[in-house]
């Protein structure tokens, strides 16, 4: 396994062939693009989501293109105030073509699961995303080994019968 750099990893994000899976199995993340539009959230100040406005186009190319992107949040509930915010900023997402499904944390205790997030991309490369203790991003690392790529697509497989699609589930 290897760190790759941020760039590295956005490229990844819009140049993958056919399929893109990622699995969340945190309460709260702190990355430093989300956290100042959480902060409004939670004051209850409005927000346009124009932030969101690159990564919903990327959705629709690959959406025209014949790809998907698949994502899966394994929740505590209640959900945490940083779920809840996600949740509510979701729905463009999935208008723009991800399929984001939620997972109550209590149904996947007998599930084999990676340690740690990660994306799939065309069961080629598993990026495993390491986070700090405060949610804050602080490596990203690739693998190629193929018990990792079985593990990661059996995990997410594992996860997504369990999963409720975004617009069924209702925050607890």
């Amino acid at each position: 396994m290897a760190s790759i750099s941020e760039g590295e990893f956005e490229r990844l994000l819009v140049t993958f062939e056919r399929d893109a899976v990622h699995l969340e199995t945190r309460d709260a993340y702190g990355t430093a693009v989300e956290l100042p539009y959480m902060a409004k959230w939670a004051a209850g100040e409005p927000d346009d989501l124009a932030w969101l406005q690159d990564w919903c186009e990327n959705l629709r190319e690959h959406v025209k293109a014949g790809r998907s992107v698949r994502r899966a949040r394994i929740v505590s509930e209640p959900l945490s105030d940083y779920q809840r915010w996600s949740y509510s900023i979701a729905e463009p997402m999935v208008d723009a073509g991800e399929d984001i499904r939620w997972v109550p944390r209590r149904l996947v205790s007998s599930l084999a699961l990676p340690g740690n997030d990660y994306y799939l991309f065309d069961d080629r490369l598993a990026v495993f995303l390491i986070y700090a203790g405060n949610g804050l991003a602080v490596d990203r690392v690739a693998s190629t080994d193929p018990h990792d790529l079985r593990l990661c697509r059996s995990a997410f497989e594992d996860v997504w019968k369990l999963a409720i699609p975004h617009r069924d589930y209702q925050p607890v």
